[in-house]
């Protein structure tokens, strides 16, 4: 069979930050190295990172007296960091600055006298750290059909922010819908969406015409690679979403001459391996690579982990 991958895929460059942290610090630091909730939605890096020495936490105060603490990718609302600081924790934030934009754009509008609006799938840790970031009243819509519902005059002062693991086209109905209803609405430039979200979602809808089936290495709790897969189903396209090459079906590919494969923003590329690796087992197979957006952003480390060079995020995530 032929195996065509997407290009770009796996790591962004919030991901790799945020696994750099935590590998920089246990090598600072040295172990243990408390982490507030998972450091990235991918269970392989999460355990990878434990086996190392890092101890993943649900809650501050788990965290023993002067430990070392990083907050994850997702962002953290601003009463975690008033206790971090209360109880004189050595923090290293890792959120994703992507992520920091958008609690920065937040402020700025509710500062314009704006209502503020945020698109996003409820409970996901981004947005529960993104409405507690912003000290104003922050309507929540996941939907289209939302903007209908909320309790504002028509001729509001408008302004929307968007979780960052969603595209452009994930929000176009609800921006629509809003900017149909109201008379005052504004956003952030179409730039300010996390490329790492579209370049990946426009990637598989270029896979989408030239597979059988479409298989999408990511975590289940991961919002960016279940919307890769929806992406995939939406082209009418036998869509999956695995965790590695293990939860590989072959009843899925009976029939198929080619097919896709993606991974998500915190899926590592050894997954994509892995999967590879189960489709050898079933059948010969050759790989190719999908031609697509070459990407090269990089974003800066917090100013006391700098130094010294730390190994490659990937082959810490390997």
């Amino acid at each position: 069979m032929k195996v065509v991958l997407a290009q770009p895929r796996g790591f962004c460059a919030g991901v790799v930050r945020a696994i750099d942290i935590v590998e920089r610090a246990l090598t600072k630091y040295g172990a243990p190295i408390y982490v507030r909730h998972e450091i990235v939605h991918n269970r392989h890096v999460v355990e990878t990172l434990k086996a190392k020495g890092a101890v993943f936490v649900k809650e501050l105060s788990e965290v023993p007296a002067g430990a070392v603490t990083v907050f994850s990718a997702h962002g953290v609302a601003r009463s975690v960091q008033d206790d971090a600081k209360l109880r004189s924790l050595p923090v290293l934030d890792a959120t994703c600055p992507l992520v920091t934009k958008v609690h920065n754009q937040g402020r700025r509008y509710v500062t314009q006298g704006r209502k503020l609006v945020l698109v996003g799938h409820a409970g996901h840790p981004e947005v529960v750290g993104t409405l507690g970031q912003i000290d104003a009243e922050v309507h929540l819509v996941q939907t289209a059909a939302d903007v209908a519902t909320l309790p504002l005059a028509l001729d509001t002062p408008i302004a929307y922010i968007t979780q960052t693991t969603l595209s452009v086209d994930d929000t176009r109905s609800i921006i629509e819908a809003l900017t149909s209803r109201f008379t005052d609405v504004i956003g952030p430039d179409i730039r300010d969406i996390c490329y790492a979200t579209q370049n990946r979602q426009a990637a598989v809808r270029q896979l989408t015409g030239l597979v059988d089936v479409l298989l999408v290495v990511g975590a289940r709790n991961s919002s960016n690679s279940n919307r890769l897969r929806d992406v995939g189903e939406e082209a009418g396209l036998p869509s999956y979403l695995v965790a590695d090459g293990s939860e590989v079906d072959p009843a899925w590919l009976v029939g198929a001459r080619t097919i896709g494969l993606t991974a998500g923003a915190s899926a590592p590329e050894v997954l994509v391996d892995s999967v590879i690796d189960a489709l050898r087992r079933i059948g010969p197979v050759e790989v190719s690579i999908l031609d697509g957006t070459e990407e090269n952003i990089t974003f800066n480390l917090p100013f006391e982990l700098r130094s010294p060079e730390p190994a490659a995020a990937q082959n810490a995530a390997a």
